[in-house]
């Protein structure tokens, strides 16, 4: 009898976690950016840095993990392999401590390079959730990004 409630759950985990939806969409997403970029050098982890960088000048690593979702670990050995290939540079905080982010001119290039591809992937993510689901996601994740800064 155990066996079969067993069963059962495995089957309902299998078919509804939203968990491994969500994960599978995102595997499944940024290989298209990845396979785009991939050209240039960049990936789409280390695109979507830049482009934050890149929008608040000054970028505050604690800021950047806010907008991006992305934890501290993650973001420190992006930005050390970006700051490697001089896409970024290291602006020391005025305590000394804390060191802010900001984009080179070499990583300004990169992204002029990289904003066609970009387009591209967007256009085949776009027919890939089609137009009801890419409205759906960015409605979702407009209305969770709100809630995780609050």
């Amino acid at each position: 009898m155990a066996d079969d409630k067993h069963k059962r759950d495995i089957d309902v985990v299998a078919r509804d976690c939203i968990a491994l939806r969500v994960r599978m969409l995102n595997r499944i997403v940024t290989n298209i950016y990845d396979e785009v970029l991939r050209p240039l050098g960049l990936k789409a982890s280390q695109f979507n840095v830049l482009v934050a960088a890149a929008k608040l000048g000054l970028a505050r690593p604690q800021r950047v993990c806010e907008i991006l979702q992305m934890d501290v670990s993650t973001l420190s050995r992006n930005a050390e392999r970006m700051i490697a290939k001089g896409w970024l540079e290291a602006v020391p905080g005025e305590d000394g401590r804390m060191q802010s982010l900001r984009v080179t001119a070499r990583g300004s290039r990169l992204l002029e390079q990289a904003i066609p591809a970009w387009e591209q992937a967007q256009r085949r993510a776009r027919g890939l959730l089609g137009r009801e689901g890419a409205a759906l996601l960015a409605k979702t994740t407009e209305r969770l990004g709100k809630q995780a800064v609050s």
